[in-house]
């Protein structure tokens, strides 16, 4: 490694701007797909490899491994905001590479569906470190001005990866079987990401000093207590992104467990599995780049509103219907709300935050989103069992209308527009 790559930033040669810092930006958008593509191997193959190799009939069962991942992820990213601010951002995403390396090997090996559920852990370790890091040092770099941008070309990228990995992992699948062959790719993914962010990832917590620095209204110190509320319950802002992000990844959640095996209950073969569960986080990746900019001059508000409602349409469009063509269109309409309410509740929250807590304000949001893909999973797994799976299907969309109806309302004017 040369000396330039590993010496710290100066004061003086510290930047806000993506164009002032592309170059880091980019190799984090990068390292935020090998992240998403962590994910990705698990999107087609891993609910059937629980009904067709463990032979488990149980649907509530069958995704307790999205609850291990979803809870032990909320709880990393809970954390995650306090370590970057203690060990900075650099340090916390290699440690959640390092914890992420063995969960494509445990997932390949697994004599038992409990190996599945503790490989999810690690995942969620992963995710909630890795991924939380990638998006606050992007958020770091560019300053207040193109968060909507930044988040959204963050989002791009992960969930981009996790689509063409849902695909790539169910056309694998289809040739050689569900396992060992799909999940190399993990393999590859885990060993990448760690190297490039030992390798060449600088930390960002000068541009944070440099932007609290030029900021109008200094913030006097503020508990983590006190941040969690805020942005829990007592900050209407933050209190209407956290609610519509938790319902969001409840929706999502869902669908990662509950789609395969819906769709396969029809005959559906795993390569045409894939395609759909590829559609989705493929037309929310991409459509991110346009979604989060648009953020920035319309306002969060209005996106978030019309997202969740678009979500809530393909929910009910996949769960009344029984076609391929009818759930590739509920596959799109649900990517396209994502879009919407994706990048624009990170850069709400972000909008919401004083820069010196922004880190652990981001953390609490993003602890009560991915909360909610173990709550979507197990409540779908629930209904499913006891009502079917189209029931389960439905149910979450009409939570998640409801969960639009609340940002209507208690969202503040057209926040975060550009004045």
């Amino acid at each position: 490694m040369t000396e330039a790559a590993t010496a710290p930033q100066t004061a003086s040669s510290v930047r806000l701007g993506l164009k002032e810092n592309w170059p880091q930006f980019a190799l984090l958008v990068l390292i935020n797909a090998f992240v998403g593509g962590m994910v990705g191997i698990e999107r087609t193959v891993v609910p059937l490899i629980g009904s067709e190799e463990f032979k488990i009939s149980s649907t509530t069962l069958v995704v307790s491994f999205i609850v291990s991942f979803g809870v032990v992820k909320a709880c990393a990213n809970l954390i995650s905001g306090q370590l970057a601010d203690a060990w900075g951002r650099k340090r916390v995403l290699i440690l959640g590479w390092l914890v992420g390396l063995p969960v494509p090997f445990m997932i390949m090996w697994a004599p038992s569906w409990e190996w599945v559920i503790a490989a999810n852990a690690l995942l969620g370790i992963n995710q909630g470190l890795a991924w939380s890091m990638t998006v606050i040092m992007k958020i770091d770099l560019v300053g207040p001005k193109s968060r909507g941008l930044a988040v959204g070309l963050n989002e791009f990228a992960g969930y981009l990866a996790v689509g063409v990995t849902a695909f790539l992992t169910g056309y694998l699948a289809s040739r050689y079987g569900l396992r060992p062959a799909p999940i190399y790719l993990g393999v590859a993914y885990a060993i990448l990401g760690t190297a490039l962010s030992i390798l060449l990832v600088h930390d960002t917590r000068e541009h944070v000093r440099l932007e609290t620095a030029a900021h109008k209204q200094q913030s006097a110190p503020i508990s983590f207590r006190e941040i969690f509320l805020l942005t829990s319950f007592r900050d209407r802002n933050l209190f209407a992104a956290s609610q519509a992000g938790l319902v969001n990844n409840l929706n999502d959640g869902m669908s990662w467990g509950i789609f395969p095996l819906f769709f396969a209950s029809f005959g559906l073969h795993v390569d045409r599995i894939g395609i759909l569960k590829a559609v989705y986080p493929a037309t929310w990746g991409i459509l991110q780049i346009a979604t989060g900019p648009l953020s920035d001059r319309w306002g969060r508000k209005g996106l978030i509103v019309a997202g969740m409602w678009v979500q809530a349409v393909g929910l009910f469009l996949t769960a009344t219907t029984s076609h391929f063509e009818w759930w590739l269109v509920g596959s799109l309409l649900l990517g396209l709300g994502t879009a919407m309410v994706y990048p624009s509740l990170i850069a709400a929250v972000s909008d919401a935050s004083h820069p010196s807590w922004r880190a652990r304000s981001l953390s609490v949001y993003r602890f009560w989103r991915d909360l909610g893909y173990a709550i979507g999973a197990l409540s779908a797994g629930i209904i499913a069992d006891l009502f079917g799976m189209a029931w389960a299907i439905g149910a979450i969309g009409a939570l998640t209308f409801l969960s639009g109806a609340i940002v209507f309302v208690a969202m503040e004017g057209r926040a975060g527009a550009r004045q």
